[in-house]
């Protein structure tokens, strides 16, 4: 039978062997391939390389240390703490930058008058500026000075990598803990009755209602002073101080608002029944003790009896409950930072740490119930309810309970026993001092063994907890509950049941091992039930609870004994009297017996031996109390961890302790147990485990695991026969850990790894040894597992040490190795014999198999179920694996041995199996089980990454290509290629998280075939001297693009460069969160190395950079996709064009391609999306947010910052220019990436809600492309931080805290934002650095070959673009020092080739000269020494520019630096003879005049109309100066646009144009440009004040005149683009067709028909308005008199205001400015539009007068002045009437009434460049009476003539206009004028004229009249006719009264008049009789 049994484990292994091959065949084998050498083949990157033989290189390159030595390094990834103190001076110092304020500057001090500059003291002179020192020079001590204090690491100073994509990051276990609900802590403080006359005792007890569960066990408490104690000391002799403890701590696991507080009260049994008995306590009170004195003392004497005698027994007193909801949220939840709670209140206890929340919903509601932080609160109760002997219980206390909480609640109907119970309750301490656990244990902290201890209550959870036992204990409860003797003969009335737990039948085996409740022994041999007066059937409400020995026989049982209790004192009755007997056995085939029974009572003692059987047993010749029936009901529970109290478990466990102990045979139930069916039998206990509880299997689980796990290792010989059991146990481990896993979701990590299983592994999984062999080193057996966190506990002690012994209590025990004592109990269930341990397994070694081999070969031939439950859950086998392969290389001292001799072939084929059938499952089933794969993927990569610790590494390089090919060839097929991306994304991440990460890439090793010396994989020591090895002249170009070489010998890093380089690829199917992910995993590698104290050594960082030089190219390729950082818009991608620009890739709106296709339905294409789209336009999907591309800049920084400068050097001198010019752009791109902010930003703008946006359009793709499950994207929110904003901390120590609501709070404090604002700064200054240091290289590079013109100015560029940001002082020198070598080697480059880089650099170093950070003077000043005539305009217009347009210049330290610059040109011994200083003095007080001139700006900062007048007098004053008159007109139009003044905005830039065609057509004659200012006169006739002065007074050619950019042809198309813009913005389109008439003719000239085509659109556009409704300004009259006004007294202009604006906002607003300015009640407005009379007026007040004014137009004009527009646009001449009479008042009679017409001529047309235009002229007319009649007739001749010829016709306003003119009611209108001008001839001739006017006047009155009834006769319906025919009827009349009047003429008029009188009676509008002009 041996022989067979051999046979068929060798047949077993062939079987393996040959499914290994077929597996190997199936996939590929990706053993090492012993091919080497030849030439290198191109390979695309979509192909992975196979790498260098690793093993092979390294004894063949290094010398051999300790190779492989797996020592627990420091975990990259852990950041450390940065030091950011460095001396670099913050941005930005917003208080020195702030100009002094008006209000602070005293009127008539310096800032109106001109500074004294000759008085004033410079900055200090920095000595080495007049130095000449030789260009060389200058750059080495630049260099040196450069690479002083910087930051070593740069990615400490960015925010650190996103938590969410950290999938290489595995959270450390919890240490196994015992498991503890919310702590709720109870002090019972005082209880006091009215009368006071015996000893009350108490219990607590939490019940919930809803489950209808007790939910603890009782905690006993005793408040009797000693008085009443005293007379129970004969009963008590010795009280233990374990049993004094006044306060419990109960753990709520499942709190709900259902859970009651209940206190029950029992006093000594006396005689009476429980209402006789309370009725003193109702009755009595203490205040009435003088009436009841005699009463009192008898009852005193009855207690002091009752005691005496009866003091053992109890008797049921009183009740009450409290509902806890009420006490959590009456007091109002805690805010743990409230600075009220004191000390008790500290801690959260422990439940929030777990993350147990998820394993069951707590029902809605619940969540208000938080007894982890509530207030604390003390409570008085006072109502108790009687207990009602009929009624005690548990189903009826539940009534009682459900029914407090109704409003109508009967119990408080019942009269109450009043009392007064204080008791204190709140949250339970962390770690309370004096605790003692439910077994008494000592909990630490226990300083003291004398005070009073709280006990900690055990929990009765109300629903499962799943938790593993990890402390021994072994509780049972007894609760008898009810007992039926009423058939029973005899006095049986008062019954107690006496409980004793008996280790024999001997009365003296009754064990200690009952609880004693309070002031009492700790442990007592039997327990009493309370009493109930005469009830023979009494129902019990106690508990007994027990603590049994670990190893139960047969013969262990509960004897129960039931007595009569003689309550009188009765001559010959004794106190007790037994009644009756009954048992409980507590062993029944091997298991423990628990549950309910039902017990038969026996009259007479049991008779020997009854022991071992139960009452249900009818014994021979014994006497049963109702014939044997059951009439004692009795519940038993358990708390035990070591009984299963399961039949499955306990099955298994027993079978394998029977195999062990090799007792057969044995009885198990009715089964024999024998060698013959011992293997079946075990097999089908193993399969029957999934059968059983589930809460009991994770209960025992760590010894369910190790016994199938020694199973696996040692295959048992049972009757000298090898039973292999390795794959029985493999499949029920599999599905065990499978079905985990499925139900207790909750408990996962990011990973899907359940806890407990993971915390198994980890702490307490033991290994079976062949012999418990000592370490060689003779270190204590402790094996640590590879850990990847973060950090290791210093010690694995459990966190709440807990005694688990019973002899020594201080004996502190760890999970790894439990109590001896339970270690060997477990499972053993058979009588005590002497046994020898692993007989049934083999002495030799020869069967002992290691862990790792046997499941390796299990799971490559499992099949079906088995092995799909073993890929559910791969992790824990792989992770089992790994650590069994350290175990065993650590035990068999192999760590020293080559890496290839230490694992069997056979074993390495078959993890090559494994991961070849793994890859391909993750590839075929990608899209079918979403979260397996993802789970599965994650899984393979960890193994992976620990086996590179432990395997030969090139074999596990091998793994990793055989994976990257099934991936890779799947996703030729795939449909949804970017989810298969994101797992090989994740993978390649995993595995490069490993802590040798850099040697694994061989970061010494050359590109050619090895040939030179290289790393150990050792220590740090060995690395740091390897590292020092030369990189040989080689192909530069290889190391910095992904060639194969570079791809074979940094294999993990050409991984996931290549990852990196296929997503970013622009025609690639790269999504956003791709992106992310690639971008992120390189980011966090970097970081990693920065954080990593081996990597400090600058030489070895340049190695590590080594690794990722391709980053740099790969980078410059991604120029396009990047996120233009440098646009103030939100998001625009750099150089889209114009296809891209409305497609906002990171706009809210917008969804990527792929994601489009994905909800549509359709599959993802593969290829190019759209082949017809131009290749120019950017990619939607592939544009990078902003995010993305600031993170990935960040790294190329990194690769620049640690690379070595002659590498650098080497490539760049290999590039063309155009990829240098896109390296400069990238630079360019950097500064303005990560320019510093300010705290003002950083407080405004929360980084995490721009990141939290982009991480949900990343989750949305996510789920819509099927990238992520459902289930896990549930698991991952439930852990995630909820969103934002930033962290709790600061940002770069993020600490992820899932339970803290606040984790995301925006509001920062003060300290928090300083400190982020100057980590910030040192980010900026840093990154600004590294630009600087790679332009050095550039600039070195270029200099020798030809290129340097074509550079060079790129370089200037960047650097001017970094002079403009917000830079510290330290990087302003270096940058100033780095400009002045480049000024001074190639001047040429700024004064000769571009005028806009001087211009710029002129700019910047001003503005750097008005702030008070960066000493930049010197450098302006060598500048001036190098070119002084390009200068001079340049710095000029630049000065002009800045004090324009900036805000936030200073005045003050732009005067000290113009001063300095003074004393540096007087300084200067070798110019001292020249010109030089005398024109720096010239230039320097010119440019203090500018700035005096801007300082009086800046005081009218608030009046925005004083302020245009101010620039447009500084811009008159540059009449002279073509540049600098263009810069303030700029300006100008820069503040138009501001205040929404368009049209004055576009006015500017018309002039700035006309400025621009006048100086070039002096230049060149072009056919196509504008003649000058004459071309542009349509436009306005403004603008000829733009013509050029004469040549001789200023020429074009002049050196440093018409300079600037826009003194050119695309200069002026610019202007003119940008006026058609604010023209079409002031809906002035009519303008715009006269500026395209300029800018066509250009255009055509130059063929630009795209350009053409544009215009020709938006002319089309413009025409199309003209016919909307438009509304243009509003015009008054201001006049300023009163001498606060200064220059403006008695000064009038016409303001141009928005349209519909009302006289009263006009006045309103000049009032309240000028009321601010001058003080309260200063102001007065003067209300008519008469002349002023300043003499009338308070000298010491300013006066305004306002009118409102109308455009006025000659007759003539109003022939060309057509359209709305016409009337509105080139306006001078305004009118406004006053009507007044001869006696001086406003109005009169018709015949008395005059009027004035005001008419006022400005100096320029509206619109014009400002608002307000000054008043040159000033005519007034005066009307007399019958001309202001005339007046008016034609005016309501007008109306009707307009209301008549409407169309379409408008009835009703004709009717409406008809009523007004013949209507009876006012006819006497019209009539009356007619009769008191018309009746009578005048007798002033001058009036004839008059006379025959108005008479015509009247007659075309009469005319329109009927023109208009006839109109309307043809409108009206027939319902209007009366009215109509009444219209008619009046008009009639009317004329009938007119007529007379009207046709009489005056004769003289119709007479010849002499010739002077023709002179003489003119049109009366033009007669200078009536006419006062005013010039």
């Amino acid at each position: 039978r041996t022989d067979r049994r051999i046979t068929s484990l060798k047949v077993f292994q062939t079987v393996a062997a040959e499914v290994r091959k077929q597996v190997s065949r199936d996939y590929g084998s990706p053993q090492l391939s012993k091919k080497r050498g030849g030439g290198h083949h191109p390979l695309p990157l979509t192909e992975v390389v196979e790498p260098v033989d690793f093993e092979e290189y390294v004894s063949s390159h290094w010398v051999m240390g300790s190779v492989g030595h797996c020592s627990a390094c420091p975990c990259l990834e852990e950041k450390t703490t940065h030091d950011l103190t460095s001396p670099l001076r913050v941005v930005q110092d917003d208080a020195k930058r702030r100009s002094v304020s008006l209000d602070e500057t005293p009127r008539g001090s310096w800032a109106s008058s001109i500074f004294d500059l000759k008085n004033s003291s410079p900055d200090v002179l920095l000595p080495s500026v007049l130095e000449r020192t030789a260009a060389e020079d200058m750059d080495r001590r630049n260099t040196e000075a450069r690479l002083q204090g910087r930051h070593s690491d740069l990615l400490g100073l960015y925010p650190p990598p996103d938590e969410d994509e950290a999938v290489e990051r595995c959270s450390l276990p919890e240490v196994p803990k015992e498991h503890c609900g919310q702590r709720i802590m109870v002090k019972c403080l005082s209880l006091k009755f009215e009368i006071e006359i015996e000893p009350i005792f108490g219990s607590l007890a939490l019940y919930d209602i809803k489950e209808k569960k007790k939910i603890s066990e009782n905690f006993y408490f005793d408040l009797n002073s000693d008085q009443m104690k005293g007379l129970l000391k004969p009963h008590t002799p010795h009280m233990a101080i374990s049993t004094l403890a006044r306060s419990a701590i109960f753990s709520i696991t499942y709190p709900s608002a259902d859970i009651f507080l209940v206190i029950k009260l029992e006093k000594v049994l006396q005689q009476g029944d429980i209402g006789e008995c309370c009725e003193p306590y109702m009755v009595m009170k203490e205040s009435d003790s003088s009436k009841h004195k005699e009463k009192l003392e008898k009852l005193r004497l009855q207690a002091e009896q009752s005691c005496s005698r009866l003091g053992r027994f109890r008797m049921p007193f009183a009740w009450t409950a409290i509902h806890l909801v009420n006490i959590v949220s009456s007091v109002g939840g805690l805010d743990r930072s409230d600075p009220d709670s004191d000390s008790e209140r500290k801690g959260h206890g422990t439940w929030n740490e777990r993350k147990k929340k998820g394993f069951e919903r707590m029902s809605v509601g619940d969540d208000m119930c938080n007894f982890a932080t509530f207030r604390p609160a003390t409570l008085t109760v006072t109502n108790f309810f009687k207990q009602e002997g009929d009624r005690l219980s548990d189903e009826d206390l539940y009534k009682y309970l459900a029914d407090m909480r109704r409003p109508s609640s009967v119990l408080r109907r019942l009269r109450p026993v009043t009392a007064q119970l204080k008791i204190d309750i709140s949250p339970a301490p962390d770690s309370p001092h004096y605790c003692l656990s439910p077994e008494l244990l000592h909990v630490k902290p226990y300083p003291d063994l004398r005070v009073r201890p709280t006990k900690e209550v055990l929990e009765f959870p109300a629903r499962y907890v799943y938790t593993p036992h990890t402390t021994y204990r072994n509780l049972l409860y007894v609760y008898p509950q009810s007992l039926n003797f009423s058939s029973r003969q005899g006095s049986v009335r008062n019954i107690a049941v006496k409980v004793q737990f008996m280790a024999g039948e001997d009365p003296s085996q009754a064990l200690p091992v009952i609880f004693g409740k309070s002031s009492c022994a700790e442990f007592i041999k039997e327990a009493y039930s309370p009493v109930i007066y005469h009830n023979k059937s009494p129902e019990f409400y106690e508990e007994m609870k027990m603590k049994i020995p670990a190893n139960l026989t047969d013969n262990h049982h509960l004897l129960f004994t039931f007595y009569h209790i003689s309550c009188q004192p009765k001559q010959n009755t004794p106190l007790e009297t037994p009644v009756g007997y009954t048992w409980i056995p507590l062993m029944q085939h091997g298991r423990l017996r628990t549950g309910s029974f039902s017990l038969p009572v026996s009259v007479e003692k049991p008779p020997p031996s009854y022991s071992v059987l139960t009452p249900d047993v009818q014994l021979p010749g014994m006497k049963w109390v109702d014939n044997h029936k059951g009439v004692f009901n009795v519940e038993v529970t358990a708390a035990s961890s070591v009984h299963t109290q399961d039949p499955h478990l306990d099955k298994f466990f027993t079978l394998v302790y029977v195999l062990e102990e090799y007792s057969f045979p044995f009885r198990l139930k009715d089964v024999i147990i024998t060698e013959a069916n011992m293997e079946g039998e075990l097999k089908a206990s193993m399969a029957a485990l999934r059968g059983a509880l589930l809460d009991t299997c994770v209960r025992f689980l760590h010894q369910l695991l190790n016994k199938l796990i020694q199973l696996i290792v040692y295959p048992p010989v049972i009757a000298g026969q090898i039973v292999n059991l390795g794959r029985a146990a493999f499949e029920a481990m599999a599905l065990l850990v499978n079905q985990i896993h499925k139900n207790l979701e909750g408990n996962q990590d990011q990973h899907g790894r359940n806890n407990l299983l993971a915390s198994y592994i980890h702490y307490c999984l033991r290994l079976p040894t062949a012999e418990p062999a000592v370490p060689p080193t003779g270190m204590p057996m402790q094996f640590a597992t590879l850990s990847r966190a973060t950090a290791r506990p210093s010690s694995l002690h459990l966190s709440r040490s807990k005694s688990i012994s019973n002899s020594n209590p201080d004996l502190a025990s760890t999970p790894v190795s439990p109590d001896e004592e339970v270690q060997r109990i477990i499972g053993s269930k058979a009588n005590d014999r002497s046994c020898n341990r692993m007989s049934a397994f083999l002495d030799s070694v020869a069967l002992f198999s290691l862990l790792h081999e046997e499941l390796a070969l299990q799971w490559v031939v499992s099949t079906s179920t088995v092995r799909e439950a073993a890929l559910q859950q791969a992790w824990f086998f792989f992770q089992l694996m790994t650590k069994s392969m350290a175990h065993h290389l650590f035990l068999t001292s192999k760590m020293e041995v080559a890496r290839r001799q230490r694992f069997p072939d056979r074993f390495v084929d078959d993890i090559a199996a494994l991961v070849c059938a793994i890859s391909a499952d993750i590839a075929s089933r990608y899209h079918k089980d979403v979260e397996l794969v993802e789970r599965l993927n994650s899984s393979l990569a960890f193994f992976l990454n620990d086996l590179l610790s432990l395997m030969d590494r090139g074999f596990v390089f091998n793994l990793i290509r055989s994976y990257y090919k099934q991936i890779a060839n799947k996703l030729h097929t795939a449909q949804n290629p970017s989810s298969l991306n994101a797992l090989r994304m994740d993978f390649t991440r995993i595995v490069c998280s490993h802590e040798h990460y850099v040697i694994l890439n061989l970061p010494c090793s050359t590109l050619s075939p090895p040939a030179s010396p290289s790393p150990s994989t050792s220590s740090t020591t060995s690395q740091s001297s390897a590292f020092s090895s030369v990189v040989q002249d080689q192909g530069v170009v290889t190391m910095f693009e992904l060639s194969v070489p570079f791809r074979q010998q940094h294999f993990l890093s050409g991984l996931l460069l290549t990852e990196l380089s296929l997503i970013l690829d622009p025609d690639g199917e790269g999504v956003f969160f791709l992106h992310k992910k690639a971008i992120s995993a390189v980011h966090s590698l970097l970081c990693s190395h920065d954080a990593d104290p081996r990597y400090r050594d600058p030489q070895v960082r340049a190695h590590v950079a080594q690794l990722y030089l391709p980053l740099i190219p790969i980078v410059m390729e991604t120029l396009h996709q990047l996120h233009d950082f440098s646009d103030s818009s939100p998001a625009r991608v750099r150089h889209a064009s114009a296809h891209t620009d409305d497609a906002d890739p990171d706009s809210s709106n917008t969804i990527s391609q792929s994601v489009a296709m994905a909800i549509a339905g359709s599959p993802l294409p593969h290829a190019k999306a759209n082949p017809f789209a131009l290749p120019t336009a950017g990619r939607q999907s592939s544009s990078l947010s902003a995010e993305c591309s600031r993170t990935l800049l960040v790294c190329f920084l990194w690769v620049l910052k640690n690379a070595d400068a002659a590498l650098l050097e080497r490539w760049v001198s290999d590039l063309s220019v155009l990829q240098i010019n896109r390296l400069l752009d990238l630079l360019h791109l950097c500064v303005s990436c990560f320019e510093y902010k300010g705290k003002k930003t950083l407080e405004r703008i929360n980084s995490l809600t721009f990141k939290k946006s982009q991480d949900m359009k990343a989750r949305l793709e996510e789920a819509i492309l099927g990238t992520i499950g459902a289930r896990q994207e549930m698991v991952r929110r439930c852990r995630e931080r909820s969103p934002y904003g930033s962290q709790e901390n600061v940002r770069w120590r993020k600490n992820v805290t899932h339970w803290r609501q606040n984790a995301d709070r925006v509001d920062k404090t003060k300290a928090e934002v300083e400190q982020e604002s100057v980590v910030d700064g040192n980010l900026a200054t840093e990154a600004s650095l590294i630009v600087l240091d790679t332009l050095e290289i550039v600039v070195k590079t270029v200099v020798a070959s030809e290129l340097k013109e074509s550079v060079l100015g790129g370089v200037l560029r960047v650097l001017l673009h970094s002079m403009a940001g917000n830079q510290s002082a330290l990087f302003l020198q270096h940058c100033f020092t780095t400009q002045r070598a480049l000024v001074f080697k190639f001047p040429e480059m700024l004064f000769e080739e571009d005028t806009e880089l001087c211009a710029d650099l002129c700019l910047r170093l001003l503005r750097h000269c008005s702030s008070s950070i960066g000493n930049s003077q010197w450098f302006l000043f060598l500048v001036m020494y190098q070119n002084f005539a390009r200068v001079k305009m340049q710095v000029t217009m630049s000065l002009s520019s800045l004090v324009g347009t900036s805000q936030n210049f200073n005045e003050e330290h732009l005067r000290r630096s113009l001063k300095t610059i003074l004393t540096y040109a007087e300084e200067d011994l070798e110019l001292r003879d020249t010109p030089f200083p005398e024109q720096v003095q010239d230039l320097v007080f010119n440019l203090h005049m500018i700035l005096t001139d801007t300082v009086k700006m800046k005081e009218h900062q608030q009046d925005p109309e004083m302020l245009l007048d101010l620039m447009y007098r500084i811009a008159k004053g540059y009449q002279n100066s073509p540049d600098l008159r263009l810069t303030w007109l700029q300006n100008m139009a820069g503040k138009h646009s501001e205040r929404g003044n368009h049209a004055e905005a576009a006015h500017c830039l018309v002039h700035s144009a006309a400025l621009v065609a006048e100086y070039l057509n002096m230049l060149e004659d072009c056919r196509y440009l504008p003649i000058g200012c004459v071309t542009f006169q349509n436009i306005s006739s403004n603008i000829l004040e733009e013509s050029a002065v004469s040549d001789d007074v200023l020429s074009p050619e002049e050196e440093g005149i018409c300079a600037g950019k826009y003194f050119s042809e695309s200069g002026l198309v610019g202007l003119l683009e940008q006026a058609a813009a604010s023209f079409n913005m002031a809906a002035m389109y009519e303008a715009i067709n006269e500026v395209y008439k300029i800018l066509l003719p250009i255009h055509e000239a130059n063929r630009d028909f795209k350009k053409l085509a544009t215009v020709h659109g938006k002319l089309q556009d413009a025409f199309n308005k003209v016919y909307n409704q438009r509304m243009f300004g509003t015009y008054f009259r201001v006049g300023f008199y009163g001498c606060q006004f200064g220059d403006l007294d008695e000064q009038e202009f016409v303001y141009k205001e928005p349209s519909i604006t009302k006289l009263a906002e006009i006045s309103h607003r000049l009032e309240e400015f000028y009321s601010a300015r001058f003080g309260v009640g200063m102001v007065e407005i003067i209300k008519d539009s008469n002349p002023v009379d300043k003499n009338k007026l308070d000298p010491n007040k300013a006066y305004l007068q306002i009118t409102y004014v109308e455009p006025f137009f000659d007759t003539y004009e109003l022939k060309e002045r057509i359209t709305y527009f016409d009337k509105n646009y080139n306006l001078r001449t305004f009118m406004y009437c006053t009507p007044f009479t001869l006696d001086g008042r406003a109005h009169g009679d018709l015949h008395e009434q005059y009027k004035r017409k005001t008419i006022l001529t400005t100096s320029h047309a509206f619109p014009y460049i400002k608002t307000r235009i000054n008043v040159l002229q000033k005519e007034e007319i005066i009307l007399v009476p019958m001309e202001v009649a005339i007046e008016d007739m034609q005016k309501k001749t007008q109306e009707l003539a307009f209301a008549t010829n409407q169309d379409p016709a408008d009835s009703k306003m004709l009717q409406m206009v008809l009523q007004g003119c013949v209507g009876t009611t006012v006819n006497q209108g019209p009539l009356e004028v007619a009769q008191v001008f018309l009746s009578d001839i005048p007798d002033d001739p001058k009036l004839f004229r008059h006379h025959n006017k108005l008479r015509l006047c009247f007659k075309d009155f009469t005319k329109r009249c009927e023109d208009a009834l006839r109109k309307n006769k043809a409108l009206i319906g027939p319902d209007q006719k009366e009215y109509h025919r009444e219209l008619e009827r009046n008009y009639y009349k009317l004329k009938e009264a007119l007529g007379p009047l009207i046709n009489r003429k005056i004769p003289q008029l119709y007479r010849t008049l002499p010739a002077q009188t023709t002179q003489t009676h003119r049109n009366s509008y033009s007669r200078s009789s009536l006419r006062k002009v005013d010039c």
